[in-house]
């Protein structure tokens, strides 16, 4: 028997924070309470003056991914280390097949890369093309993987972007499963026009990704989704959402009691667009991804959107491309690997300009980090719940602690960091995955091929009652 005791700390889930220890054993929580003691053997991780919450659920990973004719720096063990040094104890990464190449093939082989994850994982698969096998293979990813989410990307043209056609056909089918359309907003159609016109303007440098892909474009798909999701009576998720536009129409759907949800990454509400603008291609090339860094009035309609709930998870987009990686776009920014790292950072950088300015509450924190994750996609209160019986999956939280977030100290294999140099307060001290202290103080203990594959139970028929369109919850308990 293994156990860890925390002892002397505050304990804050999403809905309340109040002192207690928490008793690990055999990598559950066996034990919330006062003055607990320790078993024999036991751990003690002293909190004194610090938080005890859930472990950051990170929805949106790109661990070892095929991208651009080019693969991902971090596989699922690099990456999921990394995020155990930021307190992220499980990630939802996402499997994504070719055009034409069946679902289970491609599931088969992101289950075989994840095999090395050092946390726990779990997968949204991508809907790239649609036929009677795709429907056949989402009533087996749900039903016997523990899959209950589907990914749709509106972008990437002549590559994995979806028509119209095919997102009618899976919602429906989703909605029949009783799992979550998401979608990647943006209108693939518009950006591939406005790359050409870009480049027919002589602006081939990473100044036109930002100008190709504006806000209207990101808008106008995510109003699309929106709608066709209203029409089938489905819930659907909108994955890192970058603008006030996009924003709003959530907030608008969800003001006519549409099942909308959004999700923000910790970049766009950090970083601006005037990074594109620097004259260092490396620099400007190392935050390409899409959506892009937007202007930085509407990071104020972000965080707007998480106080107010119109928003509801913050995620990474964690996909990492080295500097040689990024270099085949030197001469056409259309070919600029996207994607940017965050998955140690997210946690650090939101505390810091969320709870440290007021933005946030403790538990509101919590709710964005992991709980509103895990009760989307049903997994809670395995996760994302400090309560007995709970995986014992938690970040022991220094508030007064302080880092200066660099690519010379990430755990990442990256080799650029979108927080360069930014000095937050408010770090982990200690990360415990199923139930072992696997980062301490700065020492990170990850072991290759330990985490486990999470599935997802599917929500009840029809989700249990779409009438309740505006609640956020999870409709019901989850089996362990």
């Amino acid at each position: 028997m293994s156990s860890v005791l925390i002892r002397g700390g505050t304990v804050v889930n999403a809905d309340r924070a109040f002192r207690a220890d928490v008793l690990c054993i055999d990598g559950k929580i066996a034990e919330v309470g006062d003055n607990l003691a320790a078993p024999a053997g036991a751990q003690v991780v002293d909190a004194g003056g610090q938080y005890v919450m859930p472990g950051g659920i990170d929805p949106h990973t790109h661990m070892q991914l095929p991208f651009m004719g080019t693969v991902t720096m971090d596989d699922f063990y690099s990456g999921t280390a990394a995020g155990l040094a930021g307190g992220t104890t499980t990630i939802i990464d996402f499997v994504i097949p070719s055009p034409k190449q069946p679902l289970m093939d491609a599931y088969r082989t992101w289950r075989e890369w994840a095999e090395k994850s050092a946390a726990d994982y779990s997968f949204h698969v991508a809907v790239t093309w649609w036929d009677e096998s795709v429907h056949r293979d989402m009533g087996t990813l749900v039903q016997d993987e523990g899959v209950n989410s589907f990914k749709h990307f509106m972008a990437y043209k002549n590559a994995i972007m979806c028509d119209d056609e095919t997102l009618v056909n899976s919602f429906k089918r989703a909605l029949e499963l009783g799992a979550m359309p998401t979608v990647h907003a943006e209108n693939g159609e518009l950006v591939y026009l406005l790359q050409a016109d870009m480049k027919a303007k002589g602006i081939l440098g990473p100044e036109g990704h930002p100008l190709s892909r504006p806000p209207a474009v990101e808008a106008e798909a995510a109003q699309r989704a929106i709608a066709i999701a209203n029409v089938l009576n489905v819930p659907i998720y909108v994955v890192h959402v970058s603008c006030a536009e996009s924003a709003e129409a959530i907030a608008r759907a969800r003001a006519a009691g549409q099942r909308v949800y959004g999700e923000v990454l910790a970049g766009h509400l950090t970083v601006d667009d005037s990074v594109y603008r620097n004259p260092d291609f490396a620099y400007a090339a190392g935050h390409v991804m899409s959506p892009p860094f937007r202007n930085k009035t509407n990071q104020d309609a972000l965080w707007h959107g998480l106080q107010a709930g119109h928003l509801h998870t913050t995620a990474t987009d964690h996909c990492t491309f080295c500097a040689a990686q990024k270099a085949a776009g030197k001469d056409d920014f259309s070919k600029i690997p996207n994607g940017c790292g965050g998955v140690e950072e997210r946690l650090a950088v939101i505390w810091d300009e969320g709870v440290n300015t007021g933005r946030l509450t403790p538990s509101e924190f919590v709710a964005i980090t992991s709980a509103n994750a895990a009760k989307l996609f049903n997994i809670y209160p395995r996760k994302g719940c400090v309560v007995a019986g709970a995986d014992a999956d938690l970040v022991v939280w220094d508030p007064a602690g302080t880092k200066t977030l660099s690519v010379k100290t990430q755990k990442s294999l990256g080799d650029f960091n979108i927080f360069e140099g930014r000095t937050v307060t408010g770090v982990p001290s200690h990360t415990l995955s199923q139930g072992k202290v696997v980062y301490a103080n700065g020492d990170l203990r990850a072991e290759r091929g330990v985490g486990k594959y999470v599935k997802r139970p599917p929500f009840g028929p029809q989700f249990d009652a779409l009438a309740k369109k505006t609640a956020l919850h999870a409709p019901h308990p989850v089996s362990r």
